[in-house]
């Protein structure tokens, strides 16, 4: 691998993991009932109802399969990966895949050909297993191949097995193997574990502790525990060991410290006695075969062993297992929860001895970095939460673990207590499931060190984090160490280990007092840390949010009714409908513009979609037949939805088709405060009705008396940098900045969840800005009336009417701008941070982006060296002084609010970038690009278009544009959309409806694991038309597995369908099903019911054998046709399956009759239909040797 980085290798690694998977899971279940391994899908099948009845998943039968096959292709990968590691370090005398060099390759190659001398009738996959039985042979490898690895669920055919071999036969151009290990040892299979496998990576959090910070947590944890208790008998835990790298540091450290103890035993004796000291569980098999696999290699290194045949005596504390489960101490509990009979249920892949010794007991010291996902298995969430005390609301699994470390370190019964060192997410600290783990558990433990590290740059970790260092005993003393952040990481450090705030924390955590401007380390007051939220900014922000909070008279709470959300759907793809005519097109009766918290932005509204609304005026719920049709293929996943934990199909007020929650008096009253929870900077917004918030914008609720006035008095308070600075201190980070966080460099880059209940307690003065939020208000609405989609929907959208609504557009913003400096500048005074009023008392002029302050202040120290990409991604001009062309008097102003930055501590941090507004908006062009095209869109969709006469007809890109090219007003837009001219209808038709259909048949929208999902949703449908058929199941519908962006073909189609698959397209595409004389797109209407997709596909087919000469000499050509009638023919047969009185049918019978009249001409069964794929797209492949 000399010339290979690990990254390169664990891509190709992913392919034949993939590859694998797909065999395997035909081994199981396939349709080839040949291809199965005997008794697998038996056995399988049995687990998996174990597990269900114990309350180990509810997970559907498809999910449970993929998450095993995962697991078992991943271990046969990963056996392949380990030989060649011993193969290129000659650990091994055997040859199996290849060695360092091509005359090993050649070795292997020629075992395997004696091999199959000797057993002709074998395939590779029994070449395979040769590795498996000599591995099972020898002490130091027998674990990676005992009976709970998941490669002995399903073994895979003779062909994947040679396809895996022939991955690591490949040569470079110089005829020597592509892959060797002979030069880098076990730290690359850190990034095998973590990237090995997307579904294992998603399902699982993997993600693997830089060794940095592994040293760190050990310092502060390892090193004090060893030094106050023996070495003999010692021992250290991860129980979320992941691919080792804290086990691999213990392991070192003790073993280091046993040489200055006893250094007269033997090196094995030694290195034994280190391991017997280090434990490890996590939850992913393969995670602990790799772990294993390197304590193996260090072990055997450390010992001066060259080979691992030899009878080495290395026992190793590792099991595969779900630690939360094995390790929860109220096990009588959990017996009861998940048990079948007297025994625990264990997984094949879980070791329960080994579980029950390694997690039911107490140790010296309990380091980890636990996962920070929270649990989408309904069944496991629900066994978490009655097994841990902590868990709460929707509460991420930080919570669990956190109490689980702490139960595994040693009580202080003999005055030594355990140690416990940990990286986490750092969101219980300020979201409110986080509220009964501080309160009620960490209140009652000893910490001794709270580090925040969100501004350090980690790699990979997306998620803000906290380290957090304690003992398990009650607290002792009054204070407690705590690294606060000031200042996040300027940018990516060459060496992560060095990086400015990474080594801050090192290298001071133990200064109390220091400050660089980046961290401050101080002694908290432990009461500060008995109470939710806590707050770990420095740099003065304790202080600020003090004297705000002393100057307030009252909070919100006591001036509003009720703040939250108003709307939940609980299934948002399931009930949102794109704006305009989708509704229309989808048959919906009635449905409501829903606003997201992204369109709550800069004192505006904006609705991004709308929701189905099965509701009457008096928001009683009624079924509207359109919508029921358009809701019933997700039924089942309807029903399922929680409502405070109880699925909606057991509550007997609220059906299935319903809203999750609707919280009607937030809907009834029309004016609301509405806000966008999820954001950069605080945004507040009065709406007046006519629309509905979903869950990511909750609303505020006056009294139902209370006037226009009182909304707008707090809503300025509310929009104002004061607000924003409290708001961040108190509510959570969320992930999603880079500095290791995706692409979030700066704090004011970075998102927070504001939420109602941190929103409710925020301090009011006894005086508002009513008069600056009166006149910001006005101008929002003055501003809504200039976008270019408002401007395209009340006339045609020429050059001329959006050159003026852009003038216009601009002017007001830069009013909204300078009045929200004002409002800015009106809260320091009013809540007594200045004495001076520094208001503008003239008449107020615009100003641009760059132009603030804080602004000028910031260019200044820019010029001075500091970086920030704040000017550059708002696109403006920093400048040092006040533009000239301001009056005079407002330049003296801004001079005077300088002054105050640079002398008042609280103002200096009031006025920066992560707590001004940022005015970010998306440019004109690109919104009156996005305006034309849906108008444009919106005139392709007319009915007329679709139809001649009564018969539903599709039509080419050509015959759209012979027919559209008549009409003067889309032509004339059609050209200002594509910016040309000259251009000609057809070329800028084809362009504009490019991606805008979506495929009639599954086979050419989804890839094959796309096709595995569907056929779990069809089987669903199945069941949901038997049971309202009347029909009693024999046991709950199972909920059909979500789709992601990788099972579409296209990403066009998973824009438009989602992870439910629910058609919201604007057109039909048919793929070669064209005319042979016309080569452009064929499209068809979305608007059209399925008899109607069915009416019009049966007419291409004829039209095709008619016109175009299609007929039993071309099969290949009708064959996908007559698969999507297949498809079809359910659904027409479900919604249009009653009888014609003027054709004595129905149109189902119809559409029956073609299709079976068609596959006889052809001589097609339904079978072949249902099988029928396109052919993969060719590409040339590197020659392997066989």
């Amino acid at each position: 691998m000399a010339d290979f980085s690990a990254t390169e290798l664990v891509k190709a690694l992913r392919k034949q993991v993939t590859v694998l998977e797909d065999d395997l899971r035909a081994r199981v279940d396939g349709a080839d009932v040949d291809t199965r391994q005997p008794g697998v899908e038996q056995r399988w099948r049995a687990e998996y109802t174990a597990a269900l009845h114990a309350q180990r998943t509810a997970a559907s039968w498809q999910v449970w399969r993929d998450e095993r096959v995962t697991q078992a292709a991943v271990a046969w990968v990963l056996l392949t990966v380990f030989a060649r590691y011993c193969e290129d370090h000659a650990l091994v005398s055997k040859a199996w895949i290849g060695g360092p060099d091509a005359d090993a390759r050649q070795q292997a190659l020629d075992a395997r050909r004696a091999y199959f001398t000797e057993f002709p009738e074998h395939t590779d996959r029994e070449w395979l297993e040769t590795i498996v039985a000599h591995f099972a042979k020898m002490e130091a490898t027998r674990g990676l191949v005992d009976s709970y690895s998941p490669m002995h669920q399903v073994a895979p055919s003779g062909d994947a097995a040679r396809s895996l071999l022939e991955f690591w036969w490949e040569k470079d151009t110089s005829g020597e193997p592509l892959w060797s290990f002979a030069d880098v040892d076990t730290r690359f299979l850190g990034d095998v574990y973590q990237d090995l496998s997307e579904f294992a990576k998603k399902t699982y959090a993997l993600l693997q502790t830089p060794e940095f910070v592994e040293e760190f947590i050990l310092d502060q944890t390892l090193e004090p525990a060893l030094k106050e208790r023996p070495l003999d008998g010692f021992t250290v835990i991860d129980p979320t060991c992941g691919s080792g790298h804290f086990l691999l540091g213990a392991f070192h450290r003790l073993l280091e410290r046993w040489e200055n103890e006893a250094p007269a035993l033997g090196r094995r004796v030694l290195v034994q006695k280190a391991l017997a000291s280090v434990f490890g569980v996590d939850i992913n098999p393969f995670a602990v075969a790799i772990a294993r696999f390197r304590l193996m290699v260090a072990a055997l290194d450390a010992s001066g062993d060259k080979s691992i045949e030899k009878l080495i005596d290395i026992e190793l504390n590792l099991a595969a297992g779900d630690s939360l489960l094995w390790g929860a101490r109220q096990q009588a509990l959990a017996d009861d929860l998940w048990s079948t009979g007297s025994e625990q249920m264990a997984y094949a892949t879980e070791n329960a001895d080994a579980l029950k010794s390694i997690l039911q007991r107490e140790h010296d010291v309990v380091v980890g970095n636990p996962p920070y996902i929270t649990v989408k298995d309904t069944a496991l969430n629900a066994t978490y939460r009655q097994l841990y005390s902590t868990c709460h609301r929707q509460y991420a699994l930080t919570v669990p673990f956190m109490e689980l470390f702490f139960d595994l370190a040693k009580s202080d019964s003999d005055g030594k207590p355990g140690w416990v060192g940990q990286i986490t997410s750092n969101s219980f600290m300020k979201r409110e499931f986080g509220s009964k783990l501080i309160e009620g558990f960490l209140s009652t433990r000893d910490l001794k060190r709270v580090i925040d590290t969100s501004g350090a740059y980690i790699p990979g970790h997306g998620t803000p984090t906290v380290i957090l260092v304690g003992r398990n005993r009650t607290p002792v003393g009054e204070t407690v160490r705590a690294v606060l952040g000031v200042r996040g990481e300027p940018g990516r450090p060459e060496d992560p280990a060095k990086g400015i705030v990474w080594s801050a924390i090192v290298e001071h955590v133990d200064e109390s007092g220091f400050d660089n401007g980046w961290i401050s380390v101080a002694e908290l007051d432990r009461s500060t840390l008995r109470t939710h939220p806590w707050s770990l900014s420095g740099g003065g922000a304790v202080e600020l949010l003090r004297d705000v909070e002393s100057s307030s008279v009252a909070r919100l709470e006591g001036m509003i009714r009720e703040i939250g959300f108003a709307v939940i759907t609980g299934e948002d793809e399931a009930f949102g409908v794109p704006l305009g005519m989708a509704s229309r097109r989808m048959g919906i009766e009635c449905v409501m513009p829903l606003v997201g918290g992204e369109g709550v932005r800069d004192h505006c509204v904006e609705a991004s979609g709308a929701a189905i609304w099965p509701y009457t005026a008096e928001l009683l719920p009624q079924e509207l037949p359109g919508a029921l049709k358009v809701l019933w293929p997700n039924r089942r996943v309807l029903e399922v939805r929680r409502r405070f934990g109880t699925p909606v199909e057991e509550i007997d007020d609220l059906a299935w088709w319903e809203i999750r929650e609707l919280y009607r008096s937030k809907v009834r009253v029309a004016r609301s405060i509405a806000f966008g929870e999820i954001a950069s900077h605080n945004h507040f917004v009065l709406d007046r009705g006519g629309r509905v918030f979903d869950r990511t914008a909750p609303v505020i609720k006056l009294r139902e008396d209370a006037s226009e006035d009182d909304h707008l008095r707090l809503l300025g308070l509310l929009n104002s940098s004061v607000a924003c600075f409290w708001l961040k201190q108190n509510c959570q980070n969320k992930a999603g900045g880079g500095i290791g966080r995706g692409d979030s460099d700066e704090h004011w880059e970075q998102r927070y969840q504001f939420n109602g209940t941190k929103v409710q307690n925020f301090p009011l003065p006894s005086s508002y800005p009513l008069e600056q939020t009166r006149r910001l208000d006005t101008l929002a609405q003055e501003l809504a009336t200039l976008v270019p989609t408002a401007v395209a929907a009340i006339r045609v959208p020429t050059t001329e009417a959006l050159a003026h609504a852009r003038t216009e557009s601009d002017r007001i913003r830069a009013l909204m701008i300078a009045r929200q400096e004002e409002l800015d500048w009106e809260c320091y005074r009013l809540y007594g941070l200045i004495d001076e009023d520094l208001a503008y008392a003239g008449e107020l002029p615009g100003i641009a982006l760059g132009e603030r302050a804080f602004e000028i202040a910031l260019a200044r120290a820019v010029e001075s060296g500091e970086r920030t990409a704040w000017f550059e991604r708002h696109r403006s001009t920093p400048i040092t002084e006040t533009p000239s062309y301001l009056p005079a008097d407002y330049r003296d102003l801004v001079q005077r609010r300088l002054d105050v930055i640079a002398s008042n501590p609280h103002i200096r941090l009031l006025e920066k970038p992560e707590h001004k507004r940022r005015w970010a908006t998306e440019p004109w062009d690109k919104r009156v690009t996005e305006a034309l095209r849906d108008w444009l869109l919106d005139r392709v969709e007319n009915r007329d278009l679709w139809f001649e006469g009564d018969h539903p007809t599709p039509r080419s890109i050509a015959q759209l544009a012979d027919r559209l090219d008549r009409d003067e007003d889309f032509r004339q837009v059609l050209r200002l959309w594509a910016g040309n001219n000259e251009v000609s209808t057809s070329a800028a038709l084809a362009k504009l409806l490019d991606e805008e259909g979506v495929p009639y048949l599954a086979a050419l929208r989804y890839k094959p694991s796309g096709l595995i999902k569907r056929e779990a949703w069809e089987h669903t449908w199945d069941l949901q038309r038997r049971e309202d058929a009347g029909e009693k199941l024999d046991g709950p519908i199972p909920v059909p597995p979500k789709y992601k962006p990788a099972d579409f073909l296209k990403a066009s189609y998973w824009s438009r369908r989602g992870k439910l698959d629910v058609p919201k397209e604007r057109f039909i595409s048919y793929p070669n099903a064209n005319r042979d004389t016309d080569p452009t797109m064929l499209l068809g209407w979305a608007g059209w019911d399925h008899a109607e997709q069915a009416l019009a596909l049966a007419g291409l087919v004829d039209e095709r054998i008619a016109t175009d000469g299609w007929d039993q000499a071309s099969p290949e050509k009708l064959t996908p046709m007559l698969a999507g009638l297949a498809e079809l023919l359910p659904w027409v047969r479900q919604w249009h399956g009653e009888i014609d009185p003027e054709y004595g049918e129905s149109v189902a019978d119809t559409i029956e009759e073609v299709l079976r009249s068609h596959c006889a001409e052809l001589g097609l069964t339904i079978e072949d239909l249902a099988v029928w794929r396109p052919l993969p797209a060719t590409r040339g492949r590197r020659t392997n040797e066989r």
